[in-house]
């Protein structure tokens, strides 16, 4: 029998009828599952996971931070989302890191943005969900006041990011033990974190009698507006940031129309160009046509046409993403089957791009063309490192169809806690650019793009699938690598998000200080040597990751059928993650 208490152990697919839950972390998908079991939707079930990876992954999410939601609502046959994803203070100025820092992004406050995901998971509750905060909130209070143990993977990263901790002693007294990392079962408590969310979940039933709405409105009015908002100003300022109280309370999250493509049967759903959800569906795109299936699943051929698809992808990303409440993104063009039949002439059999190649000239539009980095690759933040400490997922499914998929994310190394309340304060700033011509630039209410990306594929009739990962910019090539493993290779759901992976970094990292390495592919130990080798002969800088790296991502995904109400589950293995139904 598989010993199922190893995170790491080969899993097989969970099948359910009730509903089904997947999350970056067991406990995480276990909350959103006794949500479904006491009669919540699937928005209700991926709040209470998403508020718990908060609590049980600090080192990658914070409550405090970002939190993009895709929803898809079966009785009305829509998909929503939810940005989660709050912009600049009003007191930076686009040259601020220009004049200040030498156009990079400081660690600490100063790259601190408003907090998106507190009010992305009260707004999904209000609009879609049916239970009250105090209902969703309350495993992940309990984590937080009783503690948890310490997995062998987050021991791993805590011991990793060490010195980052010790800069800033509120970060030092939650994440270490006497100045060290906490080991493997050692319990995990944050008595702070679990103060302030029931903070939040009392000033809701102080008002129960007003109704939901209002109940809500005064977990909103509690964060943005009263004392936790007082607390966090009062820190930044002291602290040196830029963050104000009317930052905090004039900020509404983006309710957002889904950007959506086409790729065989199904409609694929993603963000806007605040993240990297359209580069996703371009990789598709991009796709779209190629026989992948006879070239063979990770044969040399088959993993070069992915990684050339994957760098044209990311010069459009690079020349176009940002905000579009402050630029003109050519969605439209960019995701047009036209342009991509265009930009698929640039995938060349038998030669890999040394670089990033150029982006897509669009008529009326005017990309930016990039800095060429100066620095040698020697002094350049190692791929591995940039961004490590990233980002979770939670997706849910209920036994009406409805689906839910988040990505939350803000770990703790860039940002200090802010004493007494056990909370990162939205440290994604450091995603922005400071060079004010860059279309993800730093200005006063700008969002930055972020890497976070939840996504939904519907087959009409058919199959609704939530999925999503962590990791940084890796996550959409993990996501389309584990989606042709299931509907082009026909792997089992669980199969499909453990099979090897591989990711090129032949781009400008998302994170600050925005490093590339041209040409630099990471394959998994698990792929044959010998395609490495027949790689690196058509031009990739091939490098070799250990087998199940964390860093490839940890895929999460539920695959449901509305014709039979049987619904299935997966969660990749690599880190913590896991799923749990009925």
């Amino acid at each position: 029998m598989l010993d199922q208490t190893d995170p790491y152990a080969p899993r097989q697919t969970l099948q359910a009828r009730r509903g089904l839950v997947a999350a970056g972390h067991r406990l995480a998908a276990q909350a959103g599952f006794d949500i479904l079991e006491a009669g919540g939707n699937a928005v209700d079930a991926g709040v209470a996971g998403g508020i718990a990876l908060g609590v049980l992954e600090p080192e990658f999410v914070s409550f405090a931070g970002v939190a993009p939601i895709i929803i898809y609502l079966a009785e009305r046959r829509e998909v929503v989302t939810i940005s989660g994803l709050g912009g600049w203070p009003k007191a930076i100025t686009s040259d601020y890191f220009q004049r200040n820092y030498g156009g990079k992004i400081p660690r600490g406050v100063l790259r601190s943005v408003v907090p998106g995901a507190p009010d992305a998971w009260i707004s999904a509750l209000e609009k879609y969900g049916t239970m009250s905060f105090a209902d969703v909130s309350r495993a992940a209070i309990r984590y937080a006041r009783e503690g948890f143990q310490v997995t062998r993977i987050k021991a791993e990263i805590l011991a990793a990011e060490v010195k980052a901790f010790r800069e800033w002693p509120s970060s030092a007294a939650v994440f270490l033990r006497n100045g060290e990392a906490p080991k493997e079962g050692d319990p995990f408590v944050q008595t702070d974190l679990a103060k302030t969310l029931q903070y939040l979940a009392d000033q809701e039933t102080a008002v129960a009698k007003r109704g939901r709405s209002a109940g809500l409105q005064a977990v909103r009015d509690a964060f943005y507006r009263g004392d936790i908002a007082k607390t966090i100003v009062r820190f930044v300022k002291d602290s040196g940031g830029l963050l104000a109280a009317e930052d905090l309370a004039e900020f509404k999250v983006g309710h957002e129309a889904p950007v959506k493509t086409r790729f065989g049967e199904f409609d694929i759903y993603g963000c806007g160009p605040w993240c990297q959800g359209p580069m996703l569906l371009q990789q598709f795109n991009l796709l779209e046509g190629i026989n992948l299936k006879a070239m063979g699943h990770n044969t040399p051929a088959y993993i070069h046409t992915l990684t050339e698809a994957i760098k044209i992808a990311s010069a459009d990303r690079e020349a176009y993403f940002g905000d579009p409440k402050f630029i003109d993104v050519p969605m439209d063009r960019l995701l047009s089957k036209e342009y991509a039949a265009e930009r698929q002439k640039m995938i060349r059999p038998d030669v890999a791009w040394p670089a990033m190649p150029a982006p897509g000239n669009i008529t009326g539009a005017t990309p930016w063309r990039g800095e060429p980095s100066t620095r040698p690759e020697s002094e350049r933040v190692p791929a591995d490192e940039s961004g490590r400490l990233n980002t979770s997922y939670v997706c849910a499914m209920d036994r009406h169809g409805n689906a839910f998929s988040a990505t939350p994310s803000d770990g703790g190394s860039a940002v200090p806690i802010v004493p007494g309340t056990g909370l990162v304060l939205a440290p994604r700033g450091g995603m922005s650019w400071g060079n004010p011509d860059h279309p993800s630039s730093v200005a006063p209410g700008k969002r930055p793009r972020l890497t976070t990306n939840p996504a939904i594929a519907i087959q009409e009739g058919k199959t609704v699938m939530p999925f999503g990962t962590p990791g940084a910019d890796v996550q959409t090539q993990a996501m389309v690598q584990a989606f042709l493993n299931i509907f082009v290779f026909g792997m089992d759901l669980q199969e499909a998000v453990e099979a090897p992976r591989f990711a090129s970094y032949s781009y400008p990292s998302s994170q600050e200080p925005h490093d590339d390495h041209p040409g630099l592919l990471k394959l998994e130990g698990r792929i044959d040597r010998s395609v490495g080798e027949a790689l690196a002969k058509l031009g990739h800088k091939v490098q070799w990751w250990p087998d199940r790296v964390w860093l490839a991502g940890s895929v999460c995904a539920i695959v449901g059928d509305p014709r039979t109400g049987l619904m299935s589950g997966a969660a990749d293995n690599r880190r913590s993650a896991d799923r749990v139904g009925a």
